[in-house]
């Protein structure tokens, strides 16, 4: 007989508590770690909160979060009470963030759970955070295509995904993977965005691919979907995060600027 992958998805979809009300549900994805999708997800929610939407964002890289650590919320802590569990609110902009770090004593230490341990709390920040009235819930994905993804593409209600990706030749199979899981569980994808494509030298205005000359564009048109924009690599961006302010940045390059002050908010403020 045959080994066929399983394709239906039968799981009922999660509801928020009852004091919180989610507009809509845009989940960011990477193939692969290290290209920057948490970044792409925190200039995502400040440029939709800059375009006067509500935003939360739910951290779903459970074992490698990061999102506390660049909004600047490293060491404060999440509260519980008869209406569901607090997030936190990011210092500038007010986003409401969850994470696993802002609920542990101590956020160096490795989470060592197994899946249905970590897919379990996933589905709990959803459901059990008092996110009240957001327009956009934006969920950073940990990378891959593995349990969580697919707990959260099944049980979670998404309106659509961006798909994040470096340069590489490598990306051409990592990106189709991410895309055909979508399209599996009958998630519209809203786009792409390479990230990392080049370094701008701010002497000479030359652009270098460091990573080789990008993929992500040819992938795009096999695959009839809209290359959202290049990002390149800025020093003072990763600087910013590294300082949790990251709600400070400001783009001087075109690209960012056409992608979160054009692209992305127009395409998810337009979801139905």
């Amino acid at each position: 007989m045959a080994f066929e992958l399983p394709t239906k998805n039968v799981l009922a979809k999660e509801k928020p508590n009852k004091h919180s009300k989610i507009n809509k549900v845009v989940a960011i994805m990477s193939g692969k770690g290290g290209v920057g999708k948490s970044s792409v997800t925190a200039l995502t929610a400040v440029a939709l909160r800059d375009n006067g939407y509500n935003v939360g964002i739910l951290d779903a890289d459970i074992t490698g979060p990061s999102i506390p650590k660049i909004f600047g919320l490293d060491g404060k802590k999440s509260t519980y009470s008869e209406m569901g569990i607090k997030p936190m609110e990011s210092p500038l902009k007010g986003i409401k963030v969850i994470s696993i770090n802002l609920l542990l004593e101590d956020t160096e230490a490795p989470v060592i759970w197994r899946a249905p341990l970590i897919t379990q709390t996933i589905k709990q920040f959803f459901t059990e955070v008092q996110w009240g009235e957001l327009d956009y819930l934006l969920i950073d994905l940990p990378p891959g295509t593995g349990d969580v993804p697919l707990t959260i593409m099944q049980s979670i209600p998404l309106n659509g995904i961006i798909v994040v990706s470096s340069p590489q030749d490598l990306v051409r199979l990592i990106v189709k993977k991410s895309v055909n899981m979508s399209n599996t569980m009958k998630v519209p994808v809203l786009g792409l965005v390479e990230n990392m494509s080049y370094f701008k030298c701010p002497d000479n205005g030359i652009k270098y691919n460091i990573f080789g000359e990008g993929k992500v564009k040819g992938v795009a048109e096999e695959m009839g979907l809209e290359l959202l924009g290049k990002l390149p690599i800025d020093p003072v961006l990763s600087k910013l995060s590294d300082d949790g302010k990251i709600e400070e940045y400001t783009a001087e390059n075109e690209e960012f600027g056409e992608i979160f002050g054009n692209k992305i908010v127009e395409i998810i403020g337009g979801l139905k």
